[in-house]
């Protein structure tokens, strides 16, 4: 099995970019499956032994590894102007694409209506707002979901684009109204575009198994993260798509044998962006250490995120729900000057402990959480390089999160570039 898929495990923005960017030495093609330019993920690295951030949005971070192969896969929704943007930016950082980055055919695309309509569509929610990157991802998703989306393929039939593109504005137009949006000039921009991006399309489902079948190996990086799932997530305060293994599945064409690896990202604390219940979350002195200290700000918004104590319930149900084999615990540094932590281990509701993460968000509003509080090592971590190296009480955190998972913690992260990483050997059974 020569697929290994990363994934986020809480609410997004664990981290994933800097696994990603470290297995990709390894991987000959790096895919997305999910997802649009909602995603944001940071890596720094030295780039000519300047140490250069690069900011990845729709794609693949695994391209800043020169001999890897980025993927688009038909999952994935795609802002074509965007898809430029990005490219151009990491090309001007001085990261060369050329002849390694591809597109499916069967991924759908975001036009600029749809951030008219995203923005338009939370207006409409008023108090209940979910809290969306306003990129267009779940208007585009929602055409995609009704079969009036436009796919990559249809830009090179230039009448047949042109016809259904009139089609879905003016279905827009009837549904809020005559915004500000010129169709004509849209459909003439959309000509140089196509011709722009036709030497990135590929039929994906072809290519990735004939890659498979070749021995390649396929690193999948996922967006967003387990609780923003569609079926599975806090909904409605999730994404679009299917952030969890099944999407990897459906969003780039491979069976389930195909997945040989999985490896959840956890924040060592939990944070999450726009609303919806939040359980462990510290609205006090530790929730804005979490934020200041942990630089908790978004790469797509750059909105403030809201930080708590790291929240095992959620954990086992995307254990479950994903099946990973190991764990990354990212950014432990960021806990290094607090006295004390606090886990939250279960919850419970009108003194009754439930089973599991609840579907109902009145019932997750209203429990009352559980916790663990283990002594802080008050000193700094982010020099260290080895595993053993970590205080005892550091080491005492990691292996407590192991415990209650039952998942080894293989990979940590203690600091932002790509040398903060420390591999973890799992202890065999018995130890």
């Amino acid at each position: 099995m020569s697929t290994t898929v990363v994934l986020g495990s809480q609410w997004g923005d664990e981290g994933k970019g800097k696994l990603v960017d470290i297995l990709a030495a390894d991987a000959d093609i790096c895919a997305r499956c999910a997802g649009g330019n909602n995603a944001g993920h940071t890596i720094v690295v030295p780039v000519n032994g300047v140490r250069t951030t690069f900011a990845f949005h729709l794609l693949p971070s695994g391209l800043v590894n020169p001999t890897c192969t980025g993927l688009i896969g038909n999952g994935v929704v795609v802002h074509v102007p965007s898809f430029f943007d990005e490219l151009d930016a990491l090309q001007a950082q001085g990261l060369d694409c050329t002849g390694r980055l591809f597109v499916s055919d069967r991924a759908h695309l975001v036009f600029d209506f749809h951030q008219i309509v995203d923005g338009l569509k939370e207006v409409e929610l008023g108090g209940s707002s979910i809290g969306t990157t306003k990129k267009g991802i779940g208007p585009a998703y929602s055409g995609k979901a009704s079969r009036s989306g436009l796919r990559v393929h249809h830009l090179f039939d230039p009448t047949t684009f042109a016809d259904k593109f009139r089609k879905l504005v003016e279905g827009r137009f009837k549904r809020y109204g005559h915004f500000e949006y010129d169709t004509e000039g849209e459909i003439e921009r959309y000509k140089v575009l196509a011709a722009r991006l036709k030497p990135y399309v590929i039929d994906s489902v072809v290519y990735l198994h004939e890659a498979l079948a070749a021995g390649k190996r396929v690193l999948v990086e996922g967006a967003n993260a387990a609780m923003l799932d569609l079926d599975l997530g806090t909904y409605p305060y999730v994404t679009s798509s299917a952030t969890t293994v099944g999407g990897v599945c459906t969003g780039l064409g491979l069976p389930p044998r195909a997945v040989g690896h999985t490896i959840g990202v956890v924040k060592a604390y939990t944070t999450r962006v726009g609303g919806g219940p939040f359980p462990t979350e510290q609205l006090n002195a530790t929730g804005e250490h979490l934020q200041s200290v942990g630089r908790e700000f978004g790469v797509t918004t750059g909105r403030m995120r809201r930080c708590g104590w790291l929240d095992l319930v959620v954990l086992r149900h995307s254990c479950m729900i994903n099946g990973y084999d190991a764990l990354n615990l990212t950014k432990l540094d960021i806990l290094d000057g607090l006295p004390e932590i606090q886990v939250g281990l279960s919850y419970k509701v009108d003194g009754k402990p439930l089973a599991g993460f609840p579907a109902d968000l009145g019932v997750l509003g209203a429990v009352e959480v559980e916790y663990a509080t283990l002594p802080g090592w008050e000193t700094s971590i982010a020099h260290v390089r080895k595993y053993e190296d970590l205080p005892e009480k550091c080491r005492a955190y990691v292996e407590f999160i192991e415990d209650a998972l039952k998942v080894p913690v293989t990979w940590i992260g203690v600091g932002p570039e790509r040398d903060a990483m420390l591999a973890k050997v799992p202890k065999a059974k018995g130890e």
